[in-house]
């Protein structure tokens, strides 16, 4: 694929090293031409000293004929504005990374609409989630959000004694806008079907809206008696955001912070969130704010060194389990002599998402799902494919399930009756060895 990356900065660079052990074309636009010699000694890339805002600058970076552009660079605008000129000029695919949080809230304003942009992705929520991923608890989080965030994508574990336990599933009578794709006993997973009985012990995956996933959870989980407790050090965009997960899932969440006007920001735009002025690389600050009684110490701060210091300090505080931020490679396999339990890359993080939209075809994103032995697809729907000429009950899709469909400001979980149309967006949960079977269904038909 014909790759544009607009930002030569770290994880730019990181993600065009991916890209080019891929086999991937790369071409690079920065307006240092410093960094851009850096990334020249590292991989094997094209690379064009200029705005990533500049027409003639993305015509001769070749963006109209990319089949995706990504802007990295440290400013939110720039991304925005380099992403919307790339999409309009003839580029496949394009996304931005975003520093403000703002950018991505759609009940103030659409941007990504806007812009006409295909994907804002946020490092420092995306590394949230990565480390709510590692708490390990299934029902603490979103696996996944698709269709611009409308469609999530939620993993519960069953629980003994709730309305689901022993029904079929035909029987719970969800609601519409919800869709139970998955049900693994903890060894086997499968796509789910009307006859299959849930029972207590198993995972399932909800998909559907937000709004109507939180309303159906007690179905499948008992309100949790004991809070779990999470002491976050650092007040930062990922310490924030990793905040606004965890409590929103009725944990109780501790941010330590040593700037005193980020603590009244914390403490404004977090609900149930404890917020201490206080700083986590002190061992007498750590054990006034009960560190050895956490269940999860999380480490993100912005530097790796403190990171390190304060996870061991937790840990020798008594601290269950640490957790931490890494952004230098070399440190990575130090944390775990250290007694550092999981360690997150935000470069890896971002790149693991963006490689999931390196894909030809109709696949817009691809990600794994039930210990990766299912795929979850963000799939668009072109004129002329099999997929659209029939209704959804005649289709008998093999171990696969069209989870939602997305008509442009719509939202919806499809019913038998229903028929594909080319312009949706489809979110398809498939077993990764059917993948091939179904992928030929979105591909246009020649008349």
């Amino acid at each position: 694929m014909n790759i544009v990356i607009m930002g030569a900065g770290t994880v730019g660079t990181f993600v065009a090293d991916t890209l080019c052990a891929e086999q991937h074309n790369v071409t690079i636009i920065d307006k240092s031409r410093s960094a851009l010699e850096l990334v020249e000694e590292r991989v094997d890339v094209q690379t064009i000293c200029g705005s990533a805002c500049d027409s003639a600058i993305l015509f001769q970076a070749g963006v109209l004929g990319a089949d995706l552009c990504l802007a990295v660079t440290s400013l939110d605008e720039v991304n925005m504005v380099g992403a919307s000129l790339a999409k309009a000029m003839g580029s496949r695919r394009c996304v931005a990374r975003v520093f403000n949080h703002a950018y991505l809230n759609l009940s103030t304003f659409d941007y990504q609409r806007h812009f006409n942009i295909d994907r804002l992705l946020s490092l420092e929520y995306l590394t949230a989630l990565e480390l709510a991923k590692q708490i390990g608890e299934p029902g603490l989080f979103a696996v996944e959000n698709f269709a611009r965030g409308e469609v999530v994508i939620q993993v519960l574990d069953v629980q003994k004694g709730v309305k689901a336990d022993g029904v079929l599933l035909r029987n719970l009578n969800l609601p519409s806008d919800v869709r139970v794709g998955l049900i693994s006993d903890g060894v086997n997973t499968s796509i789910a079907g009307a006859d299959n009985v849930i029972e207590a012990g198993q995972i399932v995956t909800l998909i559907g809206t937000q709004e109507h996933i939180d309303k159906v959870h007690r179905m499948f989980q008992h309100k949790r008696a004991v809070k779990f407790r999470v002491i976050i050090a650092g007040g930062g965009n990922i310490g924030f955001n990793l905040a606004r997960i965890l409590q929103k899932k009725e944990y109780s969440v501790t941010i330590l912070e040593t700037d005193p006007v980020r603590c009244e920001f914390l403490s404004r735009h977090l609900d149930s969130t404890t917020v201490l002025h206080a700083d986590a690389t002190r061992r007498t600050e750590m054990e006034e704010a009960r560190v050895g009684k956490a269940d999860v110490f999380i480490a993100a701060t912005g530097r790796d060194e403190d990171n390190i210091v304060c996870g061991v300090e937790a840990k020798e505080l008594g601290a269950s389990r640490i957790m931490s931020i890494v952004r230098r490679p070399d440190y990575a396999n130090v944390l775990t002599k250290l007694g550092i339990d999981v360690a997150v890359s935000p470069r890896e993080v971002i790149t693991r998402q963006i490689m999931g939209m390196v894909h030809s075809g109709p696949i817009i994103s691809h990600s794994e799902i039930g210990g990766g032995n299912s795929a979850i697809l963000e799939l668009e729907v072109r004129k002329n494919t099999p997929i659209t000429q029939a209704l959804l009950k005649d289709l008998k899709l093999k171990q696969a399930l069209i989870a939602a469909v997305v008509k442009e400001d719509c939202v919806r979980v499809p019913g038998a009756e229903d028929q594909i149309q080319a312009g949706d967006t489809v979110i398809l949960l498939c077993e990764q060895d059917n993948l091939n079977d179904i992928l030929p269904l979105f591909k246009p038909v020649k008349q």
